[in-house]
Formats: structure tokens, C-alpha cells, sequence
């Protein structure tokens, strides 16, 4: 089996600096603290024999020194540009083989949504986990051809239309799409994963 490598962007819990639409609501102290305490499970909560966990951090120098995240768990830095920038960074400079990489914001993900979209990859060269606001939780690639140069060029970030912006920069590459999940950027989202609800799978 190629190896795979699940990545997950994470940003040094600071107030102010993360979660800062949360944090407008709630205070930005405790939308620090809940991201920390939601990334922290995610990462314990998603390790798995099946993948190699690598945590993509920024600011690229403090989130490397930092003592929060687990020193078992492998760190690359983000390093500069927009979500597209750093994503294209990260998909094309891994180890050989399939790679997914996900947000630390989405309090749903289980370790079979992951298979899930390693599975996918068997079938596509590209796999996204659709967010209910037109984003995604997670994009795979593959990796049996090169990542396309223009990926991610020219998508409207944090709009209804990142996905389909997305689709329309795979250049001919085949594509399949998993579970619809949901981060939270509002209070109104903490509120609901606290009561449990989930959105449709798709």
C-alpha cells in the first residue's frame, strides 16, 4: 500500500491571532482556548496506523518551537501567501504518496471519514470533504501525476464558492467527494456541535 499522509493546518493558539470571527462573540481568550483544546483532540483523536500524521503549523518559526502541539507528531511549516499558496505547498512538497489535508476546526472528523477519503483515492486523482457553507473541510490528491500548476489559483476563499472555484482549477484531473461536515468560525456553530447536530452526509 503507497503511504499516506494526512496533514493537518494548525495555527499557534494565541488570542487574537485564531478563531477571531469566534472570538468577536465569544471573547477572544476563550476562542484561543477552544481551538487549542479542539486541535489537541483531533490530533489524538485521528492517529491511525493507516496514515502518517504530519501537522502543517504557523507562524511558521513559533509554531515549529512550540510546546503545544504533541512532540511525537511530525511539523512543517506553513510558510507565506493565502490558503491556496500554503495548500499547493504542502500537497507537492510531502514524501511520496497520497495526501489529504484538513483544517483543525472541524470538531466532526472521525478517523472513518479519513479512510473514507483515502479510499476515494483509489478510484480519483482528487478527493474534497464539502463544507456546508461552499468551502471544504478536506482536500486529497493522489499524487500519481503532478499537482496541477494553477491549483487553487483564483479561488474566492472563505465565499460559498471556494469549492467550486476549486473544481474548475484540477486541469482534466478526476475528482470525488465525501462526507459534508462543518467547521465553526461563529458562536452559533460552538452551539450547535454542542448540541450534536450534524449536517447530511453526501
Amino acid at each position: 500500500m503507497r503511504q499516506r499522509w494526512l496533514v493537518i493546518m494548525v495555527k499557534e493558539p494565541l488570542p487574537g491571532r485564531v478563531k477571531t470571527r469566534l472570538g468577536q462573540e465569544i471573547g477572544m481568550v476563550q476562542a484561543a482556548r477552544w481551538f487549542r483544546r479542539q486541535s489537541l483532540s483531533l490530533i489524538g483523536r485521528l492517529d491511525d496506523p493507516r496514515w502518517q500524521i504530519v501537522l502543517a503549523v504557523t507562524p511558521d518559526r513559533a509554531g515549529m518551537m512550540s510546546r503545544v502541539w504533541p512532540e511525537s507528531v511530525a511539523r512543517v511549516p506553513q510558510g507565506q501567501g493565502d490558503l491556496g499558496d500554503r495548500m499547493g505547498r504542502l500537497l507537492r512538497s510531502m514524501p511520496p504518496g497520497s495526501v489529504c489535508v484538513i483544517g483543525a476546526d472541524i470538531p466532526g472528523i472521525t478517523r472513518a471519514h479519513i479512510a473514507r477519503a483515502f479510499a476515494a483515492l483509489g478510484r480519483a486523482d482528487t478527493v474534497f470533504g464539502p463544507a456546508e457553507d461552499g468551502g471544504y473541510w478536506l482536500v486529497g490528491l493522489k499524487r500519481s501525476r503532478a499537482v496541477p500548476p494553477d491549483l487553487f489559483q483564483g479561488v474566492r476563499w472563505s465565499s460559498a464558492h471556494a469549492l467550486s472555484d476549486t473544481l474548475k482549477t484540477l486541469a482534466g484531473m478526476s475528482s470525488r467527494q465525501v462526507d459534508v461536515l462543518a467547521d465553526v468560525d461563529t458562536k452559533a456553530d460552538l452551539l450547535r456541535v454542542s448540541r450534536g447536530d450534524t449536517p447530511p452526509k453526501a
